[in-house]
């Protein structure tokens, strides 16, 4: 099985990306509908500019994008993305349920 051929500083970004849990929150929000920057911001207990980072790390990571509209910057999820992530994810996850059934395999052996 050939993993993703993303490059190493593509599949760090995307790390990342879900290692924080404030991320994966606006992922999850942003999945369902848009947001503002600023409607973002006001959700967590955190500064305007501390959401703008994290939104800016997703959007490094191509897990959203955003759109300038007026004075708002719009984040949106970016599907494109979030479903090369979930492909990346089934194949790593299928490695590892090979190696566990080998690991079966070679146990039930003895």
């Amino acid at each position: 099985m050939v993993v993703d051929q993303r490059s190493d500083a593509g599949l760090d970004r995307l790390f990342q990306a879900f290692a924080d849990a404030t991320r994966r929150d606006i992922v999850r929000r942003v999945t369902v509908g848009e947001y503002s920057v600023s409607g973002l911001a006001a959700l967590y207990t955190m500064s305007f500019a501390a959401v703008q980072k994290h939104v800016a790390v997703l959007e490094r990571a191509s897990l959203v994008t955003k759109e300038k509209r007026g004075r708002e910057q719009i984040v949106r999820a970016n599907h494109e993305g979030l479903q090369r992530a979930r492909r990346l994810l089934d194949e790593y996850e299928a490695i590892w349920r090979q190696r566990a059934e080998r690991i079966a395999d070679i146990l039930a052996e003895n």
